[in-house]
């Protein structure tokens, strides 16, 4: 049980985390990037992606060249020419943003869920000392990818009003 817990918690880790922290602005800044623009992003079935812009990165640190970057989920449409402090992550930039709290909770949450409910049908599987029909843990796994639907939702909606009163 200790070991699928800690497979999904890795997974967590490598994954959706490095985003998580960036959208919640956790960690030193990289740079900072100047928007040439701000539209409507879409996923690759056409759903909504929250705005997205490009523009030049100039990093913080001294003999990085300057490159065109798209900060992902960004926390409103800037302006064009208006400067963003963002932190990278696998060549996307980032700043607090609600939005991109709330997708990356969810995803988090989506993640653990089957580790979860794996992990309980194990537990009790051993605890009984036979193979369980898990059909009960089907259960506990859709009401896990629920329950991060929510709190990805309540996570997102909580970033963007700190977000909003703090800058």
């Amino acid at each position: 049980m200790v070991v699928i817990l800690a497979v999904g918690g890795w997974l967590i880790w490598v994954l959706p985390g490095p985003h998580l922290a960036a959208g919640l602005g956790i960690g030193p800044v990289d740079g900072t990037m100047t928007i040439s623009s701000c539209y409507e992003a879409t996923d690759h079935q056409g759903n909504d992606d929250g705005t997205d812009c490009t523009g030049m990165y100039t990093p913080r640190a001294e003999g990085e060249p300057r490159r065109r970057i798209t900060l992902d989920k960004a926390a409103t449409s800037h302006r064009a020419g208006s400067t963003v402090e963002v932190r990278l992550v696998r060549g996307r930039a980032y700043e607090p943003s609600g939005y991109a709290t709330g997708t990356w909770v969810t995803v988090s949450g989506l993640i653990l869920g089957p580790f979860l409910a794996l992990s309980l049908y194990f537990r009790a599987s051993a605890r009984d000392g036979e193979w369980s029909h898990g059909g009960d843990y089907v259960l506990v796994f859709i009401a896990a990818e629920l329950v991060s639907l929510v709190v990805g939702f309540i996570a997102g909606a909580t970033a963007t009003l700190a977000i909003a009163l703090v800058g």
